[in-house]
């Protein structure tokens, strides 16, 4: 039995992993290799929970905190879960102790010895969530750019690493996908941020737009915005075509994967233009027919 089906013995980790479905890609399809399917949900889970420690989207109760060894009381201080969070990481990475507490991460342990896996791009995802408690507004595009390589490019390079492809070039590729997919998922949810008192839109931009803070707490969006959007969607767009030739570089199911990753923050971003950029009326998702015709596209 993988570790991946050992975790989902908790409905409070059956939870955190059935989030996969809501993710804009597919985060582990069935047409992957068993072994694959199993290290790519284990990566999901983890990335997934340090998400929503960071977010503050635990489940209610307190038990992900208990398994961390946090008092529950103290769950809502997210800097303190998320430092107890890396203390259990780093078990996984300890082949003398006790292993870790949390069972995502248990899940987490196969998954690291198999395919030789380092702390760094999960130590730089918890960077990231830590970053957002302490950053709530980005005034340049790059200040975005360098956010985005904690909190999107480690997941990329780990799929690299779990299905033995990783490059130089395919990192590079792969560097530009996944801070696209971010940037689209933070379009995406622009009110949402909002109410957690976040902006990823750089101010820099919505200066040169007309763009208000007010603007973005309206229920929807007025000319301005639209066109802050759109340049931003333009962007996005950008990233992905950068990232097109790391689908090229491989083959078989793995090609299939990786359009499906690039192909999704396309369907997203079509999504978005479907919306006229209203992203304020709601955040604008992707049909299933959309997703299959924008990896249709990617493998052409």
């Amino acid at each position: 039995m993988t570790g991946t089906r050992q975790v989902r013995t908790g409905a409070h980790t059956r939870t955190t992993l059935d989030k996969a479905a809501d993710e804009n890609f597919p985060v582990a399809p069935f047409f992957l290799p068993r072994a694959w399917r199993d290290d790519l949900m284990a990566v999901y889970g983890y990335a997934r929970l340090v998400d929503d420690i960071g977010d503050g989207d635990l489940a209610p109760g307190g038990a992900d905190a208990r398994l961390l060894g946090v008092d529950p009381a103290l769950a809502d201080d997210r800097l303190i879960v998320l430092d107890a969070f890396e203390a259990d990481l780093r078990r996984v990475f300890d082949a003398c102790g006790d292993g870790p507490r949390h069972p995502l991460l248990r899940a987490l342990v196969p998954t690291v010895r198999r395919c030789s896996l380092t702390p760094e791009p999960f130590i730089g995802l918890i960077e990231a969530n830590r970053q957002d408690q302490l950053v709530r507004r980005y005034k340049t595009y790059d200040d975005l750019v360098a956010y985005c390589e904690l909190s999107a490019n480690p997941v990329g390079r780990l799929v690299l690493e779990i299905t033995g492809t990783a490059s130089p070039e395919r990192i590079r590729r792969s560097d530009a996908v996944c801070t696209a997919l971010q940037i689209v998922e933070h379009l995406q949810d622009v009110g949402e941020d909002l109410g957690r008192d976040r902006i990823y839109l750089p101010a820099d931009d919505m200066a040169r737009f007309h763009v208000e803070e007010a603007d973005l707490a309206a229920p929807s969006a007025n000319a301005s915005v639209r066109a802050l959007i759109a340049y931003e969607v333009e962007r996005a767009g950008r990233l992905l075509d950068e990232g097109i030739p790391l689908v090229g570089s491989v083959n078989g199911r793995l090609k299939l994967l990786l359009a499906g990753f690039v192909g999704g923050g396309r369907a997203a971003l079509t999504a978005i233009v479907a919306a006229h950029y209203d992203v304020l009326a709601g955040p604008p998702k992707s049909t299933r027919i959309s997703l299959l015709r924008a990896v249709g596209a990617v493998l052409r």
